[in-house]
C-alpha cells in the first residue's frame, strides 16, 4: 500500500473518532454545580484578606505597586504555604482566632 493512503486512511479514522466523541459529549445531560461547603462560602463573604486579594485583584497592575496589596500577598503566601495547611479549614480556623 502507499504511504499517502495510508496516511488518508489514518486522517480518515481520525476524524471518524473526534467526531464520535463530540457527539457523546454532548448528549449527556449537564452535570449539577457542585455546592460549596458553608464554611468556605461563609469565611469567603468575612474574611478581611481574602476581601483585600479581591480588591487588588480587581485594581490590576496597580496592586503591584500598593503596599496594603503586598502585605495581602505575603499573608496569603503565609497561609497557603504553612505546614499542614488545609485552605479551607486553615482560613476558617484564622478568622476564628481574630474573634477571640
Amino acid at each position: 500500500m502507499d504511504s499517502k493512503l495510508l496516511a488518508r486512511i489514518g486522517a480518515v479514522i481520525f476524524v471518524a473518532i473526534a467526531i464520535t466523541m463530540t457527539a457523546i459529549e454532548m448528549s449527556r445531560a449537564p452535570e449539577p454545580p457542585r455546592a460549596e461547603s458553608a464554611a468556605v462560602a461563609d469565611t469567603s463573604a468575612t474574611d478581611p484578606l481574602l476581601i483585600e486579594l479581591r480588591r487588588c485583584q480587581s485594581i490590576g497592575a496597580a496592586g503591584a505597586s500598593d503596599p496594603d496589596c503586598l502585605r495581602a500577598w505575603a499573608e496569603n503566601r503565609r497561609r497557603f504555604l504553612a505546614p499542614g495547611a488545609r485552605p479551607a479549614a486553615r482560613i476558617a480556623d484564622d478568622t476564628s482566632a481574630q474573634e477571640n
